[in-house]
């Protein structure tokens, strides 16, 4: 029963050299304590029993100390940031012509309405979207103060 246990924990270790996310190293440790007890002369039920008493200990001990230090923090970008701000179309808004632009945080935006209506120059829109490099926006008054 041993060499089950070995061949688990190689694959638990394989499958976590893998993903590189931690999420089968527990099994690992758990494979470990079974193939122990196997050795030993343990029963089944003993060896199942250690597997997931382990396994389950070793995830509740580690995983929120390791998840503090392998967390990707995600930081806004200039894309994030335009979302949600008052702008003036530039370049008429046509969805089906495929033309549109708006001027917003410094930069001109290729944009297109989100309801599909066409929206004229210097329309006060919001940015609502983005779609790969496009910013789906949405009428918010008529035309602009100039």
């Amino acid at each position: 029963m041993e060499y089950i246990w070995i061949a688990a924990m190689v694959f638990f270790i394989i499958v976590e050299a893998a993903t590189i996310s931690l999420v089968s190293i527990w099994f690992a440790f758990g494979s470990l304590a079974a193939m122990i007890a196997a050795l030993a002369g343990g029963e089944i039920w003993l060896q199942i029993v250690l597997f997931m008493a382990v396994s389950a200990i070793v995830l509740m001990s580690l995983r929120p100390i390791a998840g503090k230090y392998l967390s990707v923090k995600r930081r806004p970008t200039n894309a994030d940031r335009v979302l949600g701000q008052v702008c003036a179309v530039t370049e008429p808004i046509d969805n089906v012509a495929g033309t549109g632009a708006v001027f917003v945080d410094g930069k001109t935006w290729t944009a297109r309405s989100r309801n599909g209506v066409p929206i004229d120059r210097g329309t006060l829109v919001r940015p609502v979207a983005i779609q790969g490099v496009k910013l789906i926006v949405e009428a918010v008054r008529e035309e602009a103060k100039q």
